[in-house]
């Protein structure tokens, strides 16, 4: 049975979508199988990999409608990668889900049909802490948390945290945090080397390893839809999430 990875942190900008979209293609390019489910609105996992926003059906439907996540699945054109795409339409579950009894548990019901098929199911989260997330939270079986080194880095952390926390007592007590990735680093700036100090002072078991370096590269790589380990796979960006992927496949 496939693990189940959230990539998730409330703060937007700091390299969820970046984050979700390079793994996953990492993980398919050694041959695993991998699934993507675009869990935000704005739709930026499904059109970073080639895709329309148009596509039916989509996440939404699956959420909302109760529609098989297998019929939402499509392939990518990347060997071993699918994803369950998002469309604008999305948003509106941010309304419509509260006001369907047990909501919080949609994502990780549809889901088992189809945790055999793939090795890694990964799913990008919108920058919030609202029904979207929470779903995702609750289908997943580990956390990994982009951070990007920034001055109010550990400010948005700590929130995450808190929801973190509430979600393992309320609704998915097996959850755990994979762990915390430095994202847009540039060791050669002070504050960059002050925030990876302090975050792996504060969370010294957490902090992957693996930073991922301010790349021209990787910010590029959505514009031509393609992950940048297919964009330009020689790039100290391609490289970091190469190593990334080792690194999350050998913590389990």
């Amino acid at each position: 049975m496939g693990t189940v990875y959230a990539i998730a942190n409330q703060k937007g900008g700091v390299g969820k979508t970046t984050t979700a979209v390079n793994l996953a293609a990492c993980v398919a390019e050694a041959g695993y199988g991998a699934l993507l489910i675009d869990v935000d609105p704005q739709c930026n996992a499904t059109v970073g990999l080639g895709l329309s926003k148009d596509l039916s059906p989509t996440v939404y439907d699956v959420l909302i409608d109760s529609t098989p996540l297998e019929d939402a699945i499509v392939p990518t054109g990347i060997d071993n990668l699918s994803i369950a795409p998002a469309g604008p339409d999305l948003a509106g579950a941010t309304v419509e889900l509260p006001r369907i009894a047990g909501s919080e548990t949609r994502l990780r019901e549809a889901l088992a049909p189809v945790r055999e098929r793939f090795s890694f199911i990964l799913l990008d989260c919108p920058p919030s802490r609202g029904p979207l997330t929470v779903n995702a939270l609750v289908a997943a079986d580990r956390v990994i948390v982009p951070v990007q080194s920034e001055y109010f880095a550990l400010e948005g952390l700590a929130g995450l945290l808190d929801t973190l926390g509430l979600i393992q007592r309320e609704l998915n007590p097996s959850l755990t945090v994979a762990g915390m990735l430095l994202t847009m680093h540039d060791g050669r700036t002070r504050l960059a080397q002050d925030v990876e100090r302090e975050i792996r002072e504060h969370f010294p078991e957490l902090v992957f390893d693996t930073v991922i370096p301010r790349n021209v590269r990787v910010g590029e790589a959505p514009s031509f839809g393609k992950p940048v380990i297919h964009h330009d796979p020689h790039c100290p960006g391609a490289d970091a999430y190469f190593e990334l992927a080792k690194e999350v496949a050998a913590r389990g």
